[in-house]
């Protein structure tokens, strides 16, 4: 079942304050943690799963941290939502011998219907767009902000 988790919120922030905030360095979790709010122990599993689905790439070292594995407008809201999906499946299992006849035949096939819809919806929506509101709503990038142009 489709639900908005913690999990699923904190990933889906995790990846566009990156993508928002990404200068010429990696983003560092303590970074993303201080401007989202989101609990270290919650957002470092988040990332170590995106990493693994090819969402980010973690990088090693001092000044480590997360980049875009591909580039914003190829990562969809879908691609984040499948992969915390996956790590909450074992968890939210609803019991397949548990139910009524109507609903197995009305209300689960009808809840799948809504699924796909909103699924539909979330692979057509991009980083690049949520990026993009960011923008309009007037919130500075910080990755931005640092760049230097000077020669």
């Amino acid at each position: 079942m489709l639900r908005l988790s913690k999990k699923m919120m904190f990933a889906i922030e995790a990846v566009l304050d990156i993508a928002y905030h990404a200068g010429a360095e990696p983003v560092q979790s303590r970074e993303i943690t201080r401007r989202q709010g989101i609990p270290r122990r919650y957002l470092e599993h988040a990332l170590q799963h995106l990493v693994r689905q090819g969402i980010l790439i973690g990088v090693r070292g001092p000044r480590g941290g997360y980049k875009l594995a591909r580039e914003r407008r190829r990562i969809t809201v879908g691609d984040i939502v499948r992969v915390v999906r996956e790590m909450e499946a074992d968890s939210n299992l609803i019991e397949e011998t548990q139910g009524s006849e109507l609903g197995y035949q009305v209300v689960r096939p009808l809840w799948r219907e809504l699924q796909d819809g909103l699924m539909e919806r979330l692979d057509s929506l991009t980083v690049e767009e949520l990026c993009t509101r960011a923008n309009q709503s007037g919130i500075v990038s910080e990755g931005r902000r640092n760049l230097d142009f000077t020669i």
